[in-house]
């Protein structure tokens, strides 16, 4: 028995770490551009199916628009603005940047999710590129982007809100909101690759957004605030997307702070995208 087992032994053909490298190749090729965009693009496909067999994905680009734009406008119309009417064009664009910059961290959160549930596992031992899995559900996130922003506007004229920028001025302060949070939302990407549950996520996005959101000129004039604040503010990413969306919505202004915030998103990708992309292959 001994001999039979020694035959056999030697007989088996030896796999080194070079054979593994060389079948690990074979079934995951260098893929091209056009590639990475049509596997990009079928993620993104995929998450779109996903929102629709689960609706409630859309309850907080839908009712929180609505609900926060009436709130604030009532609530701190009269003790900022002296009315309701006055304050809507200070308002609105800072509501359109925190409903936008909100909506994207629920890219990490959900991102976490799917690689808890064992998701990921299947598309590790697909030939595809490893950025499309994470770029595909951000792209359709872009929906529900737009569904956000376009009610944060609808909403405001509802309640009396006349935008001086016109339909042009409008749509270019919605997809400019739209390009920053899918910029920022690389960042939560990241998180959501390198926390330990989507609840850790969501409380280190709400640490990061939150203060960057109210510690902005947002929902009250740079020259009210203490001079320390004041200065934080003016730096503040989010102040110059606001600040930006009031420019072309109120006045069809194309100013330097769309291009700072433009420079500010592309800066965000370049830094966070290769990091989620890295952060991800870990756990391949």
């Amino acid at each position: 028995m001994s001999t039979l087992t020694a035959t056999r032994e030697a007989r088996r053909p030896e796999v080194t770490v070079l054979d593994v490298d060389a079948i690990v190749a074979r079934t995951n090729p260098h893929n091209t551009l056009r590639q990475t965009v049509s596997q990009t693009m079928s993620m993104a496909w995929r998450a779109t199916k996903k929102m629709r067999r689960n609706p409630e994905q859309f309850f907080d680009v839908t009712f929180q628009p609505i609900i926060f734009t009436v709130m604030f406008a009532y609530v701190f119309g009269g003790a900022i603005a002296g009315d309701v009417k006055s304050y809507l064009p200070l308002m609105i664009p800072g509501i359109l940047a925190q409903t936008v910059l909100t909506t994207c961290m629920a890219t990490g959160v959900q991102l976490r999710e799917d690689m808890d549930k064992g998701v990921f596992d299947r598309f590790k031992s697909l030939p595809i590129a490893r950025i499309a899995p994470l770029a595909g559900p951000m792209v359709a996130d872009l929906l529900r982007y737009t569904i956000a922003a376009t009610l944060t506007f609808a909403m405001g004229m509802v309640i009396g809100y006349r935008p001086g920028g016109g339909v042009l001025g409008v749509t270019a302060a919605i997809l400019l909101a739209i390009f920053t949070g899918w910029c920022l939302a690389w960042a939560f990407t990241w998180i959501g690759t390198i926390a330990k549950s989507a609840q850790a996520v969501q409380g280190f996005s709400m640490m990061i957004l939150f203060p960057l959101t109210f510690l902005s000129n947002a929902f009250v004039g740079i020259n009210t605030l203490p001079d320390g604040l004041a200065t934080f503010v003016k730096i503040n990413p989010v102040s110059h997307l606001v600040t930006a969306a009031r420019d072309l919505a109120n006045n069809g202004q194309v100013t330097s702070e769309v291009w700072w915030t433009l420079l500010a998103g592309l800066i965000v990708i370049a830094i966070f995208a290769p990091l989620s992309v890295r952060s991800y292959k870990k756990h391949l």
